[in-house]
């Protein structure tokens, strides 16, 4: 293969990962818990952004209850994020597997 070629190929796929790790950042997922009482939000990149919880799953006697449904909302978020990210990354590199 032509190494010129080869050059510019691999100069279009950075530049193709550079544009969608971009729009990655502009991206959300929402997770939630408790019926949606509970909502985490995380960005393309990984980054937690949001997280709102309402008032009435707030029960000062069982904050252990409210921590775990928190936690799960969360992970949930960063997974949801993760997979999207890694979803529009195969989109650019054809399935390569190269790292964010």
């Amino acid at each position: 293969m032509n190494l010129q070629k080869l050059m510019k190929q691999a100069q279009a796929m950075q530049a193709n990962m550079a544009n969608a790790q971009a729009r990655l950042a502009e991206k959300e997922f929402t997770a939630e818990a408790a019926g949606g009482k509970i909502k985490a939000t995380a960005d393309g990149t990984g980054m937690l952004t949001g997280l709102s919880i309402d008032p009435s799953v707030v029960d000062p006697d069982d904050a252990e209850f409210l921590s775990s449904l928190v936690l799960k909302a969360v992970q949930d978020a960063l997974t949801g994020a993760r997979n999207m990210a890694e979803a529009e990354m195969r989109k650019v590199t054809g399935g390569l597997g190269f790292p964010m």
